[in-house]
């Protein structure tokens, strides 16, 4: 775990040394409170629903912008092979920058916490418990896209292309559950158990439900365990 915790920190260094990191959360925080004043005032309810629905939208796009560099610009400067020539294993790597990617997801919903201040002050009788279990939903459906991400980042040495591969899957994901009444009967199951949104908006309301938590993890595993495949075949063409 030293070297997965290494490369979380050297991450974390190449994010907040640089303007990306800055601009990236500002830009996040901007149009998620543009989302939030524009109608929470205007539907008059007491609590973050507004938030919980722009969040995972605005994630579609932020996401794959913080993680398209994080494995393809390694490749394009050809430090990812001395990497490989050093005694650190190719889940370490992944793990340490999909670390990294989830602990800036979460400084990003960190930002969001003065419009739960403002619900406390201004609102009525807020689920308190509910609104935490949105912030669960909410990291967990942004560690999921960080996963995806790093599949992206690992495909690629264009980040261009790593965004734009995970930004499909990504939206792929969050729009199953939409087109439900397009598609014939016998997939409208499957894709609703694969749709983002479906769990996510279980959680959302406060319902904490061990198949959705399982869906996370599962879709998590699955991708950081082929950004490792993808690795270790580039490794050995």
């Amino acid at each position: 775990m030293n070297t997965v915790r290494l490369i979380y920190r050297k991450e974390m260094s190449a994010y907040f040394n640089s303007a990306v990191a800055y601009i990236t959360l500002i830009i996040f925080l901007l149009i998620n409170g543009w989302f939030f004043t524009s109608s929470f005032f205007l539907v008059g309810q007491s609590d973050l629903r507004i938030l919980f629905n722009s969040v995972p939208l605005v994630f579609i796009f932020f996401i794959p912008a913080i993680t398209m560099g994080s494995l393809a610009r390694e490749n394009h400067a050809g430090t990812m092979e001395f990497l490989t020539t050093l005694p650190v294993d190719d889940y370490q790597i992944v793990l340490g920058k999909f670390f990294s990617a989830v602990a800036l997801i979460g400084v990003g919903l960190l930002f969001t916490l003065p419009h739960f201040i403002t619900l406390l002050f201004v609102g009525t009788s807020p689920d308190i418990g509910a609104i935490l279990c949105g912030y669960l939903g909410l990291l967990l459906v942004g560690a999921m896209y960080a996963s995806i991400g790093m599949f992206g980042s690992a495909v690629s040495n264009n980040q261009i292309t790593s965004f734009l591969l995970s930004f499909i899957i990504i939206f792929a994901l969050y729009l199953f559950d939409k087109i439900l009444i397009f598609v014939p009967p016998f997939l409208s199951g499957i894709l609703q158990f694969l749709s983002t949104d479906y769990h996510f908006s279980n959680i959302s309301r406060g319902v904490i439900d061990s198949r959705n938590i399982i869906y996370f993890l599962s879709v998590i595993f699955f991708f950081l365990t082929l950004s490792v495949r993808v690795l270790e075949i580039r490794k050995w063409r």
